[in-house]
């Protein structure tokens, strides 16, 4: 059941792209505001109950929901577990912003493709050379396809095989959404226990994943050196889990990621790497492509087994 629920989300989210202001986000931005304003008082204990409860009660319900429908119709259970994907994961919730930046740099048009992603990253990128400006479309990218598919894959399955139905994808992404919504905002809100709360949630939630996401990324594209960079250089990428996934990419496609981070003679094996070059654009489409091939692949053999036992 869980491939075909997959593969239909996939297809109508392809078909049907949802929009960022759609009722369920905006329904759910309230519900962590609520939880928020009437817990967050500075305490530590109350940082960690907001996170809970902003994370747990909506996986929860829709756990509850596809139980009810359970009871009455494996059919009305499957559209709601296909309705949860579609709203959970997807491509198209970010890579329009990769479309347009690779479209400007193909043709030439570097202060188009800064401008595009100026507004997809909320950063100054006026200065950035072009070699900066592919490394950060790839590493977001990548990063991106991490949180809204493969991330989100990696919990929904895990949660699915416990009998929790569609709470793993569910609470996947609110925890996501939590660790970049709960930062510091001018007017001191939230307050620094419950953004650590969103922070270390978050780390401890992606903790799998991640590595789920980078082996699957070592397996489809140069194995050992993305499980080298993974191994050993993942610290010098990023902080907690993005540093996994961006390790076993840049060993993965063969590309510098991390130029920002330490000096050559302390990443002898990142130095050696070539610079972001506007072919390494289609070698992570590629990567992350194969890597949905892979997952499906799996998932497929998972259903029939299930189906067969």
């Amino acid at each position: 059941m869980i491939f075909f629920a997959i593969l239909l989300a996939f297809l109508i989210e392809q078909a049907r792209p949802l929009s960022i202001d759609n009722p369920v986000f905006a329904g759910l931005r309230s519900w962590a505001r609520l939880v928020r304003r009437n817990l967050d008082t500075g305490q530590a204990v109350h940082g960690w109950l907001a996170w809970g409860l902003a994370t747990m009660v909506p996986a929860l319900l829709a756990t509850l929901v596809y139980w009810g429908l359970w009871q009455f119709s494996n059919v009305l259970s499957f559209v709601w577990l296909v309705l949860v994907l579609y709203v959970t994961l997807g491509f198209r919730q970010f890579s329009h912003h990769f479309t347009d930046i690779r479209q400007a740099l193909e043709v030439g048009d570097d202060l188009l493709a800064r401008e595009k992603l100026a507004q997809w990253l909320h950063v100054e990128t006026s200065s950035l050379p072009r070699a900066e400006v592919l490394r950060q479309v790839i590493e977001q990218s990548v990063l991106a396809a991490h949180r809204h598919v493969f991330g989100v894959l990696a919990a929904f399955v895990v949660c699915w095989l416990l009998g929790l139905g569609p709470a793993g994808a569910v609470f996947y992404r609110m925890a996501e959404y939590l660790s970049r919504n709960w930062r510091g905002r001018p007017d001191g809100t939230p307050s620094q226990a419950t953004q650590q709360a969103a922070v270390t949630g978050w780390q401890w939630v992606d903790h799998l994943p991640a590595r789920a996401t980078a082996l699957g990324f070592a397996v489809v594209g140069n194995f050992e050196e993305a499980v080298a960079s993974w191994r050993g250089e993942a610290e010098q990428f990023g902080p907690g889990t993005d540093g996994v996934v961006l390790a076993a990419t840049s060993g993965a496609i063969n590309v510098r990621l991390n130029a920002r981070e330490g000096k050559p003679e302390e990443a002898e094996g990142v130095a050696t790497r070539p610079e972001p070059q506007l072919a390494h654009l289609a070698s992570a489409v590629g990567l992350v492509w194969r890597s949905v091939v892979l997952w499906m692949l799996l998932l497929a053999l998972l259903t029939l087994a299930r189906l067969l036992g």
